[in-house]
C-alpha cells in the first residue's frame, strides 16, 4: 500500500563497504588470473571455455570482474534520480535521502580505485580491440591519451594516419 525502498536501502547500505574490500583487493585479484592464465595452460583453457558459455554474454572474466567495482556508483546515480523524481512530502523521502548520505559516503571511500578500475577496463577493451596479442591489462599501466596522429616518414615525407594509445 505505501512502497518505499529508502528504509530498506538503509538498513542494507552498510554492508556496501564490503565492495570497498572487493575494489581494495581487485589490482591483486586480476594479477592472479593474469599470472594464473600464462602458467597454467589447464587454468586458461578452463576459463576460456567457460567465458564461452552463452550466460557469459561473451564478455570476459575480467569484464564480469569489473561489475562489483561500478555496483556502489550505479547505486548511488539511480537513487539520486529516484529523489529527484519522488515528491518531497512522500513518506520514503527522509529515509531515500538517508540512503544516499550513506551510499554516498560508501562511494566517495572507493572512488579513487574506481577511477582506477575504470583504466583498467579501458585497458581491456584496447587488449582486445588490437586482437589480446600484447597483454596492457596491468594494474601499473594506465591509458594517457588516445586519437588519431599523422606519421611521417623519414626518406619521402608522405604521411600515413595512424590511432594511438599512449
Amino acid at each position: 500500500t505505501t512502497p518505499r525502498i529508502g528504509d530498506i536501502l538503509q538498513k542494507l547500505a552498510p554492508f556496501l563497504k564490503m565492495y570497498g574490500e572487493y575494489v581494495k583487493n581487485f589490482d591483486n585479484a586480476m594479477e592472479l588470473v593474469k599470472t594464473w592464465t600464462e602458467r597454467s595452460p589447464q587454468f586458461k583453457f578452463i576459463i576460456q571455455d567457460i567465458q564461452k558459455e552463452k550466460v557469459c554474454g561473451n564478455l570476459t572474466l575480467q569484464h564480469h570482474m569489473l561489475e562489483p567495482v561500478q555496483r556502489i556508483p550505479r547505486y548511488e546515480m539511480l537513487l539520486k534520480d529516484y529523489l529527484r523524481k519522488l515528491p518531497q512530502d512522500s513518506l520514503d523521502w527522509k529515509d531515500a535521502e538517508k540512503s544516499l548520505e550513506i551510499i554516498s559516503t560508501a562511494a566517495s571511500h572507493s572512488n579513487s580505485a574506481i577511477r582506477k578500475m575504470e583504466n583498467l577496463k579501458k585497458l581491456l577493451e584496447i587488449y582486445e580491440m588490437l586482437g589480446e596479442e600484447e597483454d596492457i591489462v596491468n594494474p601499473s599501466n594506465e591509458l594517457i591519451k588516445e586519437g588519431q596522429i599523422l606519421k611521417l616518414a623519414a626518406r619521402n615525407t608522405s604521411a600515413q594516419e595512424r590511432y594511438l594509445f599512449l
